[in-house]
């Protein structure tokens, strides 16, 4: 179990150590990565990755720091909503370190009920996240458009 209240020596939170905790807490992220797309909150989307992070989108445009990705994601995210959506879901997890992680994700299109969009190309893609003193942020990632069936 992941220890909790801030260490003696930085006064930080300490480091999850749990590899069940960290993989959760990897998890967490593309979770809140999906809230925040699905609410249209560019603050909160931004706010998931590092300052010095890069992003890759599925149209294939790099995006290097979070400024960039903010303005971005400002551009294309309000009202993009309003007719469908998408699910995330986290299909494999591994631990480069125990403080970085590469998580694989099944985006997936759906309406607002929720029900899968089969003639919408499903995306693919990839985070590079690391633990940072405020929990865990994005560091790149890489987004990758899958045909429909």
């Amino acid at each position: 179990m992941a220890r909790m209240g801030l260490s003696k020596i930085s006064g930080m939170p300490p480091a999850i150590n749990d590899e069940t905790a960290r993989r959760d807490a990897a998890v967490a992220v593309v979770a809140a990565l999906q809230d925040a797309q699905q609410r249209e909150s560019v603050e909160d989307f931004v706010g998931l990755f590092r300052d010095d992070a890069t992003w890759v989108t599925a149209g294939g445009r790099r995006l290097i720091g979070r400024q960039e990705i903010a303005e971005f994601t400002q551009q294309v995210l309000p009202g993009a909503m309003r007719e469908s959506t998408a699910t995330y879901e986290v299909v494999h997890v591994v631990f480069v370190r125990s403080d970085v992680a590469v998580v694989a994700v099944r985006q997936r299109p759906v309406d607002l009920t929720g029900q899968p969009l089969d003639d919408r190309p499903e995306g693919r893609p990839t985070y590079v996240m690391s633990e940072e003193a405020d929990g865990w942020r994005i560091v790149a990632g890489q987004n990758t458009q899958v045909a429909a069936a």
